[in-house]
């Protein structure tokens, strides 16, 4: 059994706030040490750090609060958090509802992996509920963490409370005892569901008795593969009657939710995956309605239905899930960061096709940005950088930011390029003499290029540059370039062009070193017959110069330069 764990430190703010996570660790020392200096620092009015360790058999989390800290007390009690959020019930009807459901759904995990239903086939097949309370400790503990967070609200003892409920559940399962030996449940074809849901359609307990049908026809499923075919079978020829129709397909449409919203049911549906990216990206497949390869006969038939836009809540369900996988701690390619970044690039640039009815902009948003965070903390950038040549750890820095989301991550990221450019291992390097000059200022000028297009914070952009820009100085006035170029014997004309393919060519940095070259160029363009020396050169053959072509595209070339057509005007000399 693989088990990866990590640390969430979760923040409030304010007497009322709710709960934040403000980072996550994967050393449990550090992760209370972080939460200990927010409250120190008076950064929170409450800390917890809530261990999360993650199975790779199941694909589900195990969650325990391990610390919290604050300085006020809030209504809601510890258990409270830990707990299902309660919901309410007072008849055994209540316990089929959509939020009943997906509570019991969330306490009775395990069972329903290991037993492979769904919480809708549970509650109405006598069997398994005979087997959950054979379980006794299972059912128990369920019933328990309901009771405490029902008892979060109220004066109600939660004795009282757990008694209540065992009376509730206990009618609800001699319900359904009673209703199997009288027959209630039908057991038709898959062809006859249509004409089951029409006689039923309209009586008060319809969607009980249609439930039961469902979950007697999935008893004998070879599979969570074979379930969904059995489901995706009985809606192909739904009824034509609104009503009816309705019954039939939002029936079928929630037992496929159950199945995806399970880890266990997901995997099998999926299939192995050869790497952690590689489950991921076949979710967002699936969402999109593009069919997984070798995919089984069931989820090649859920992928039709998804293309076609049906199915609304298992399609919701596939859309939790990919969110969820993007916010979990689990890197997709763990000793890559390369591979890990392309891999989220191609899955966002997909994915967000899908945004809309089903998936939400801002948490698809909220969730890369989770997603960043986790890539740029030091002991993944450590990870990516260490090795890299000191000329390459710049470049992979910026690689990062090209793909992360949040301003506080790339504010983050540019902590990590100072200390490069600092380094005395950086300027050795653009101070080799043994490397071409023009070649290693061609570099750092692509290198600033990028920095002053990133999506670091201005302040951090214009220090950043001006350090490259600074050592470009240092680099052209040992190497003397400018001053070759002056002390060549050719015409001002030639020396200004030689200048001006410098600058245009993407050769030089900006500031210091790009305005003392077009200081040159103007001072080469004052000169006097330069002009008419440039229109002889651009001659071809000794036909007559097209002049005014010829000046614009000068002007041209000089706005390129960062001279502007006014200057040059100016300065140009016949």
């Amino acid at each position: 059994m693989g088990r990866e764990i990590h640390y969430e430190i979760f923040k409030r703010v304010g007497a009322k706030g709710g709960w934040t996570m403000h980072d996550v660790r994967n050393d449990r020392d550090s992760a209370i040490t972080i939460a200990q200096e927010l409250m120190a620092a008076e950064k929170a009015t409450g800390v917890k750090v809530v261990k999360e360790t993650y199975n790779d058999d199941t694909g589900d989390f195990l969650t325990l609060k391990i610390f919290e800290d604050g300085h006020n007390q809030m209504k809601v009690a510890p258990a409270q958090e830990d707990a299902p959020h309660a919901i309410p019930c007072f008849k055994p009807e209540d316990l089929y509802s959509y939020h009943a459901r997906q509570t019991m759904g969330r306490l009775l995990t395990d069972f329903l992996s290991r037993g492979k239903v769904t919480i809708t086939e549970l509650i109405h097949r006598a069997d398994m509920l005979e087997k959950l309370e054979a379980t006794g400790t299972v059912y128990q503990h369920a019933i328990q963490k309901v009771a405490v967070a029902q008892a979060a609200n109220t004066t109600t003892p939660v004795q009282q409370i757990v008694k209540s409920l065992n009376e509730l559940t206990t009618q609800a399962f001699n319900r359904v005892y009673r209703d199997q030996r009288k027959g209630l449940f039908p057991d038709p074809a898959p062809e006859q569901f249509a004409e089951l849901a029409a006689k039923l359609a309209g009586q008060g307990d319809a969607a009980y008795i249609f439930n039961g049908a469902l979950a007697r026809h999935l008893k004998d499923a070879k599979g969570w593969d074979h379930k969904v075919l059995m489901l995706i079978t009985v809606m192909e020829k739904p009824p034509a009657e609104e009503a009816p129709r309705k019954l039939l397909l939002s029936s079928i449409d929630a037992i496929l939710a159950e199945i995806l919203n399970g880890s266990a049911a997901l995997q099998d549906l999926m299939g192995p995956a050869e790497n952690l990216g590689q489950a991921p990206n076949q979710l967002v497949n699936l969402f999109l309605g593009k069919l997984p390869e070798g995919s089984k006969a069931g989820l090649a038939a859920l992928t039709h239905h998804f293309a076609a836009d049906d199915l609304p809540e298992a399609r919701t369900a596939v859309a939790n899930r990919i969110v969820a996988e993007f916010k979990s701690n689990k890197r997709l390619c763990p000793e890559f960061m390369v591979e890990e970044l392309k891999t989220l690039r191609s899955m966002a640039n997909r994915i967000v096709m899908g945004v809309g009815k089903y998936l939400s902009h801002e948490d698809l948003i909220a969730a890369f940005t989770l997603r960043s965070k986790r890539l740029v903390a030091n002991e993944a950038m450590g990870q990516h950088i260490a090795e890299a040549p000191i000329e390459e750890k710049i470049e992979r820095i910026l690689f990062v930011e090209d793909n992360i989301i949040g301003a506080e991550n790339k504010r983050q990221l540019s902590t990590y390029i100072m200390p490069v450019l600092n380094s005395a291992a950086f300027e050795n390097y653009f101070q080799n003499p043994k490397l071409p000059l023009v070649q290693r200022l061609q570099r750092l000028a692509q290198l600033q290029a990028r920095v002053r297009r990133s999506g670091f914070i201005e302040v951090t952009r214009e220090e950043i540059a001006v350090k490259m820009d600074a050592l470009a100085v240092q680099m052209e006035a040992r190497g003397r370039l400018f001053e070759s170029i002056e002390a060549r014997s050719t015409n001002p004309v030639e020396k200004a062009q030689t200048l001006l393919k410098l600058a245009t060519g993407g050769l030089l940095t900006e500031g210091q070193l790009s305005n003392r070259a077009r200081e040159l160029i103007l001072g080469y363009m004052s000169k006097p017959g330069f002009l008419t020396g440039y229109m002889a050169a651009q001659s071809k053959h000794g036909a007559a110069p097209d002049s005014e072509k010829l000046m614009a595209e000068l002007m041209e070339t000089l706005g390129k330069a960062g001279i502007t057509a006014e200057t040059g005007l100016k300065s140009i000399a016949a």
